[in-house]
Order: C-alpha cells, then sequence, then structure tokens
C-alpha cells in the first residue's frame, strides 16, 4: 500500500513538473496575425530599429504590432532591434508572436558606455541599453542607409512609410521640434554659468526634441562623427553635471538647432508623464500619428494595477500579452 501511495505521489509529481515546464515554455504573447503588402506596394524596405529589455519586451510588442497593423507595406519593414544580453526567452517571444516578421538582432556592449553614463533623476534611464541609439550607425550594416529609431513605450496608428519619407534635406536627423519648451531647464546652472559651454549653441536657434522618435541618415551620421561628438559631452558630464536626465540631453547639446523638424503629429510624448511621479496627462490637441508614453508611467502598469490613466486605453488594443485582463474589461 505505501509503494502505491508514493507511485501516486511520484505520478503527479511528474505531472506537476511537465505542467510547471510547459507554463515556462510558452509564449507569454498572442501570436499576431500575418499582415500583407497592398498592392502598390515596392520592394523598397522600411527600416526600424528599438532595444530589446525584458522590462520593457511587452510595449515593444505593442509598437511592432501598431506599426504592421497600420502599414500600407507591412512586408517592407525591417526591424533591427539590440540587445545588451542574449535572452533566449525574448527572442522566442518575438518569434512566436511575429512568425512572419523581418527582423535582425545586434549585441549591444554594455561595456562600451557604462563608464560614460552619469546618474540621472531616474533609474530607467541609467541603463546602458538607453545608450544604444547613440551608436545605431556603427551596430548596424553600412548598407542600411537610414533608419527610423523607435523608443518601446509608443504605438503608432498612422502609416509608418510616412515618416520614412520625410525629406531630411542636409540635415542627420529628423524629428518633431518644440521650440516653445524652456530649452534651458535641461541644463544645470553649472553649465549656463560656464562661458565655453554656454556659447555652445552659439549660432543656433536650440529646440527641444525628444530622442525617442527619430529618422536618422546613418551616411550622414558616420561621416560626420556624431558618435564621438555625443560621448564627448557625456564624459563632460562625468566630470561637471551639466544636465540632469540620461542620453537626451547630449543629443540636444551636439544637435539641437541643427535638426529637420518634422510635424508634432508624429511624437504625441509625454503621455508617462513626468520623470518623477508620472502622473497622468491629456492629449496634446491635434492630429496624432504616434503617441508616446515617454516619462515615468507606462501604460502596461497602470493597467495592471489596474489604475490607469484615460490616455492608457489608447494603447490597449495593441497589448498581445496573454494574462492581460483588462482586454475583457
Amino acid at each position: 500500500m505505501a509503494f502505491q501511495s508514493y507511485l501516486i505521489t511520484l505520478g503527479l509529481l511528474s505531472v506537476s513538473l511537465i505542467t510547471t515546464a510547459s507554463a515556462t515554455t510558452a509564449p507569454m504573447f498572442r501570436e499576431a496575425p500575418a499582415f500583407m503588402n497592398g498592392d502598390e506596394c515596392t520592394n523598397s524596405s522600411i527600416h526600424v530599429a528599438m532595444t530589446l529589455d525584458a522590462n520593457y519586451i511587452r510595449g515593444t510588442i505593442a509598437a511592432v504590432l501598431s506599426i504592421l497593423q497600420h502599414s500600407t507595406c507591412p512586408e517592407n519593414v525591417v526591424f533591427h532591434f539590440l540587445w545588451s544580453q542574449h535572452d533566449p526567452e525574448i527572442y522566442s517571444s518575438i518569434n512566436s508572436t511575429f512568425p512572419y516578421l523581418n527582423f535582425n538582432l545586434y549585441p549591444f556592449d554594455s561595456n562600451r558606455v557604462q563608464d560614460k553614463i552619469s546618474k540621472s533623476i531616474r533609474q530607467a534611464l541609467d541603463q546602458p541599453l538607453n545608450y544604444a541609439r547613440i551608436y545605431l550607425a556603427d551596430i548596424l550594416p553600412e548598407q542600411v542607409e537610414r533608419v527610423i529609431y523607435l523608443d518601446s513605450d509608443l504605438v503608432l496608428v498612422d502609416d509608418i512609410t510616412k515618416l520614412w519619407q520625410v525629406d531630411l534635406e542636409d540635415k542627420v536627423l529628423a524629428a518633431p521640434e518644440y521650440c516653445h519648451a524652456n530649452f534651458t531647464q535641461y541644463f544645470t546652472p553649472a553649465f549656463w554659468s560656464d562661458p565655453e559651454y554656454a556659447n555652445t549653441f552659439e549660432g543656433r536657434t536650440p529646440c527641444y526634441f525628444n530622442t525617442g522618435v527619430m529618422v536618422v541618415d546613418l551616411d550622414k551620421w558616420r561621416q560626420g562623427g556624431y558618435t564621438q561628438k555625443v560621448e564627448a559631452w557625456m564624459i563632460v558630464q562625468k566630470q561637471k553635471r551639466i544636465y540632469h536626465l540620461g542620453s537626451m540631453p547630449p543629443f540636444l547639446l551636439v544637435l539641437a538647432g541643427n535638426i529637420k523638424a518634422v510635424d508634432h503629429r508624429w511624437n504625441q510624448h509625454g503621455l508617462g508623464g513626468d520623470n518623477l511621479e508620472g502622473k497622468c496627462r491629456n492629449l496634446h490637441p491635434g492630429p496624432i500619428s504616434l503617441l508616446h508614453w515617454s516619462g515615468k508611467g507606462k501604460p502596461w502598469l497602470r493597467l495592471d494595477s489596474r489604475k490607469p490613466c484615460t490616455v492608457d486605453h489608447l494603447w490597449a488594443p495593441y497589448d498581445l500579452y496573454r494574462s492581460s485582463t483588462h482586454l475583457f474589461e
């Protein structure tokens, strides 16, 4: 009888182990439908670069779905994902969610930037992968001459082809500009009190732009040595603390006032609130092509906590996470 009980216990244990193994290997996301090109599509590729991180993978999946869903030529979109460490689960999530996705993976060496990062007002901004956008021209193949860089906390509600086709003219970078913003607040008194630093913007009319949505001419970036120019300001920051935020201020120091401005509809940013509390914010007036939850508050976290902001419900339809209960509410 004791032996029979042992067999039953062993059997239950085996079932339990099989169930647990199945649970861990099962994809966390529902499979997205296959999106096909329209009749008018050519073979011209649209290159999109994003980072892959376990903490933001849910946002990345939603962003990719939104791009494909609204694209006239979704099969033309080539995704370039940068990650700081090889994570089989993340790769599996992308592969199983988008079986037809045209994508490439690139390792980003955190050591390349680790000693140049200064502590900012939010820990998430201090992660090495947050600085990977500086090195796109070095990491992506040379045949990729232009790329759209996108953060993982956004969704598109318009055809990405329109953003891809923006005329950069002679500029290295295109992004929405916000010239009404108080530009001085992005830098410390130590910066403005130093005549050499304060004269950085001489001959330019600097305006704030958000580095979470950028169209970059990688050839011009390589030729102009912009990676080294951005890194130089990061080294100054380590010595004198001339700004508070993460990877954005050195971009502003190098390029503000010298980019191609695109319509504000392509970055309805700040939906995640401020960097400290992440309070709810409303949409800005005007047409919208891209919704961006920059700031501390992320839509998937607020929806899961059942304390969503009104704008978070605009992100929810693109959430493919399997255990998302908000989809059924």
